[in-house]
């Protein structure tokens, strides 16, 4: 009696168990849309009620057996966990570079929250947990790209606001170069670079008509990328990256989608207008040094060492406009400190787009309008370059010029309208950031995620692991 009071006690606790956990996975598969879930209903009736499948058959088992499968299923379990996590809640990121100094360091943990614009349905599910597209040891892709979907992003909080810090993935990290030196380089910068030395002096551009510049450019990076393709020994063999497995990146949001962006003497302009810079906006400086800068003052200024070697190597150091006024009165250690400009030709490649020259630099930049979904635009040959990569790589159309006519999937056309949204992203530390000045536009399909605090914030320059106390548990919002 007191058996059958037990077993039926322990039915109603597995009832109960199993309402809530259907209740929340139904409401999970509501908020993602994605009926096709429903299929795994079954198993978990299965797990709670009927008890059909022997699910932990190793625990009847003795010896190693058993102990090596209780570990086995508490990984799995553990890294299922962190994948779903990972993929729907947040994720943790680490600053690798100094791009976004001084409002992110090298070496701080951020906590980031997918959630903020809405997380995106995985494009390549099957991918190994805590891995980003590579396995380590074995140096092979952590993915398998068959299945892979569409773009689809979940409802979130909102949306990527102006000024916003914002983790995404890479966008002209689609064609990666394997060779270890040229891994981290980008691959289209590489293509003009190589394509100018053995194609790029033969025709002189200011003298061609607007098809004659197109034809030029392109085939400009038509000798690049074969001469990439065809020297694997140098740079690598040429491999693809689906959006979701490309690097992560994070910058400063400074244009939105449907805004003009110009920049003017380094200040940011939106539809005319100013934009307010970061409180901790760094720029390059040439300085000239009397003797080593005093750690505490380097301490109180901002400097790290790896601005020091910055400096050591080509007398040039980022710093931040404050720093350079205090650091100027300091005759006893300085000769002089001066501002970087676009007249001392220092810069980290070609502005964006590589396949065209506006005269464009990192410190004066554009008009560009930022594409929107929805919102058309005009298409001329003068333009083209501009939008081709958001047209033909981002939103998968065939583009190409012939006759002094554009042709969009076979079709003459003289404007385009955009299936996503754009965004404009910068780093703040403005002459050490590699960013859209240089490889374009970011599309809502790359966007990750809002940093939302630091968790860790380790300084790299120290011996040993030495935290920075009171950067832990900083909110990024309050980074301005």
């Amino acid at each position: 009696m007191i058996d059958k009071r037990k077993a039926k006690l322990n039915m109603k606790v597995q009832w109960t168990k199993f309402i809530i956990v259907l209740v929340l996975y139904l409401l999970f598969l509501y908020w993602v849309k994605s009926w096709l879930g429903l299929i795994v209903i079954p198993f978990i009736y299965d797990v709670y009620i009927s008890k059909k499948i022997n699910w932990q058959w190793w625990k009847e088992s003795e010896g190693p057996i058993r102990f090596v499968m209780s570990w086995v299923d508490a990984i799995i379990f553990a890294l299922v966990a962190v994948y779903f996590i990972n993929q729907f809640f947040f994720q943790n990121y680490v600053i690798p570079s100094s791009s976004l100094e001084k409002s992110l360091l090298r070496g701080d943990y951020l906590f980031v929250s997918k959630l903020s614009y809405g997380p995106r349905i995985p494009q390549t599910p099957l991918t190994m947990p805590l891995t980003q597209h590579t396995l380590p040891i074995f140096n092979t892709k952590s993915y398998i790209e068959w299945p892979h979907w569409d773009y689809r992003r979940v409802k979130g909080l909102g949306q990527v606001q102006l000024n916003d810090i914002v983790v995404f993935n890479y966008p002209a990290g689609d064609s990666v170069m394997m060779a270890e030196t040229y891994q981290a380089q980008d691959y289209y910068q590489t293509c003009y670079k190589y394509g100018m030395m053995n194609y790029g002096n033969k025709v002189p551009t200011d003298s061609l008509t607007p098809q004659q510049k197109w034809d030029y450019y392109q085939q400009v990076m038509a000798v690049g990328g074969a001469l990439v393709k065809d020297n694997p020994a140098e740079f690598g063999v040429l491999s693809s990256r689906p959006t979701d497995r490309r690097e992560n990146y994070v910058k400063r949001c400074v244009g939105l989608p449907g805004q003009t962006l110009q920049i003017k003497d380094k200040i940011v302009y939106l539809d005319g207008k100013a934009n307010k810079e970061p409180d901790n906006v760094q720029y390059t400086y040439f300085v000239r040094l009397k003797q080593m800068i005093p750690d505490a003052l380097m301490v109180e200024l901002g400097i790290t060492l790896e601005d020091i070697f910055s400096m050591n190597a080509n007398g040039f150091m980022p710093m931040t406009k404050r720093a350079a006024q205090e650091l100027s009165k300091r005759t006893d250690l300085v000769e002089y400190v001066r501002e970087v400009n676009d007249s001392d030709r220092v810069d980290q490649g070609k502005a964006y787009p590589v396949t065209a020259e506006y005269g464009w630099t990192r410190d004066n930049y554009g008009p560009v309008w930022i594409p929107a979904k929805g919102q058309k635009i005009k298409l001329t040959l003068d333009n083209l370059a501009v939008y081709e990569r958001p047209i033909r790589v981002y939103e998968g159309n065939q583009l190409e010029v012939k006759d002094g006519k554009i042709l969009i999937n076979g079709q003459e056309t003289s404007e385009y309208t955009f299936k996503m949204d754009y965004y404009w992203m910068m780093g703040d530390n403005r002459h050490n950031s590699l960013d859209s000045r240089y490889w374009g536009f970011v599309p809502e399909d790359h966007v990750v995620g809002k940093p939302i605090f630091i968790w860790l914030s380790i300084n790299p320059e120290e011996v040993g692991p030495k935290v920075r106390w009171g950067r832990l548990f900083n909110m990024v919002d309050k980074i301005k």
